[in-house]
């Protein structure tokens, strides 16, 4: 069965912006929660984790990039990873790259 966000993540109302991600349970620094972008051709797709996660400036996430091998049909993708533990019930944050804030 397809799920779109890891059991640790939720998403609730946010006080940053609309909707937003939040931690169900306590997450490790370091945990990497699944794949937030992929990149098909020259265009940007955000998953469901990629799509509910606010900016910050001081972020507790990050996206690390992976090279897809030669048999898939995108050529990179990002994985959100922890930058520091997260409490349960606090927003997971991310320093936005490919979008303006």
């Amino acid at each position: 069965m397809y799920k779109p966000l890891p059991e640790s993540v939720t998403i609730k109302q946010s006080g940053i912006n609309g909707l937003g991600l939040f931690a169900e349970q306590e997450i490790n620094q370091g945990t990497n929660l699944g794949t937030s972008h992929i990149k098909v051709d020259d265009k940007i797709i955000r998953t469901p984790l990629g799509g509910f996660i606010n900016h910050a400036n001081e972020p507790n996430c990050t996206k690390v990039e992976l090279h897809a091998n030669g048999n898939e049909p995108y050529r990179k993708k990002w994985n959100l990873v922890t930058l520091q533990d997260i409490k349960k019930g606090e927003e997971i944050t991310l320093r936005y790259t490919f979008y303006n804030v």
